[in-house]
């Protein structure tokens, strides 16, 4: 099934954040995008220089429209435009029984106000209609606090990207009062227009797809990191991320995004791949190892001494071993933590060959030793997937 994903939300002419940001996502997830424009924009990577709202009446014109003909399966609301269409969006949502992620924006990311005092105090209608709010740290304070957001019965996604010190931090709050958190490196860009928009976008996708809230957050914020990585730089500001870059790195598993061959020659086998056309992003000390990544986002590896070995990416690799044993399927070796920053169990296929299963999340194209903007941090000396011992420095 295509998920069908509406978004009520503002227009961005720089095509940061917004409607933009959100179609790229869910299209990018594999969804189908509907579109519900609450309010027209001119803005770039440095600021908001005019805003137009949309009449409440055409922007529940649009919702009716697709209602009523495509179907929907999850609604993503984002910046609303005023209060009165805040209320009348309440109105034509009340009764859908689909899941809602309500992302409260409140500010642009350049600091240009999105909302006015008459739209955040509407804001409550929809937060009781929601599956999930996902505010920042500033809009979470002007929301009245956790306690409050979750008194209106919607589960409540603090985001820590505004908080400070260099790791990010984002806490899932239950209705229940159950807890998840998710900790992560701040990455070093300028690139962050969007995220917010961007983030609220995937989770309405996987939760259209039926993943539980605590699998589909998951997901959007791997989703939202590989985009902030994938960033194209573009603007004197905050630049727009890079959501059409984010290929074979989530949706259904098992996913064949890797390959690993052996080579004799380690010098000639880099400059061979790279003469092909591949972007090489991890690199030995010892010459004994190389990865490499192609434009559509399958990535090789060329291995001294290595058997070829073919790898899919899982989403939850315990829940996909358990189901093949049970189908009868016999591991070589069980989900193991590799001191390489990935989670794998191995096989072998009935003529042979070598298969690994394994989970990566964002270090299969970006891992912390990756080469190009990374080098300059950790230099190029470290060890593989597949190494038996690790670079002091890695």
């Amino acid at each position: 099934m295509t998920p069908r994903i509406l978004i009520i939300a503002g227009s961005d002419s720089g095509g940061g954040a917004g409607i933009q940001a959100d179609t790229k996502t869910v299209t990018m997830l594999g969804g189908h995008a509907m579109t519900a424009i609450t309010a027209i924009t001119a803005q770039n990577t440095l600021g908001v220089q005019a805003v137009l709202p949309v009449p409440a009446g055409m922007v529940v014109a649009q919702i009716n429209s697709v209602v009523t003909d495509i179907g929907i399966d999850a609604i993503k609301i984002g910046m609303i435009g005023s209060g009165e269409t805040a209320n009348a969006v309440a109105d034509v949502l009340a009764g859908m029984k689909v899941p809602i992620v309500f992302d409260p924006v409140m500010l642009a990311t350049s600091g240009d106000a999105l909302a006015d005092a008459a739209t955040i105090a509407a804001f409550g209608r929809l937060m009781r209609l929601a599956t999930v709010a996902t505010p920042n740290l500033p809009e979470l304070v002007a929301l009245g606090g956790g306690a409050a957001v979750l008194a209106h019965g919607c589960a409540l996604l603090v985001k820590g990207g505004h908080g400070d010190g260099g790791k990010i931090v984002d806490r899932l709050i239950q209705p229940d009062g159950a807890e998840a958190c998710w900790g992560a490196d701040r990455i070093d860009t300028s690139s962050t227009h969007g995220t917010g928009c961007t983030l609220a976008s995937a989770i309405a996708t996987n939760l259209a797809r039926g993943l539980p809230l605590k699998a589909a957050v998951a997901r959007a914020r791997q989703f939202v990191r590989l985009a902030l990585h994938d960033a194209p730089g573009f603007g004197g500001g905050h630049g727009p991320m890079g959501h059409h870059k984010v290929r074979l790195d989530l949706g259904p598993d098992p996913r064949l995004n890797q390959v690993t061959i052996p080579t004799e020659d380690y010098t000639a086998s880099c400059a061979f791949y790279t003469a092909l056309g591949l972007n090489q992003i991890v690199a030995t000390e010892d010459a004994h190892y190389a990865r490499f990544e192609s434009p559509g986002g399958a990535t090789l590896s060329v291995e001294k001494g290595a058997r070829p070995t073919v790898f899919f990416e899982c989403e939850d690799l315990d829940a996909a071993v358990d189901r093949l044993q049970r189908a009868g399927v016999t591991f070589d070796q069980l989900p193991t933590e590799q001191s390489w920053l990935w989670r794998e169990a191995r096989l072998t296929d009935p003529s042979g060959n070598a298969v690994c299963l394994y989970q990566a999340d964002e270090n299969r194209r970006y891992p912390p030793w990756r080469l190009g903007a990374f080098s300059e941090k950790v230099g190029t000396g470290f060890s593989s997937e597949n190494a038996t011992t690790k670079d002091s420095d890695a």
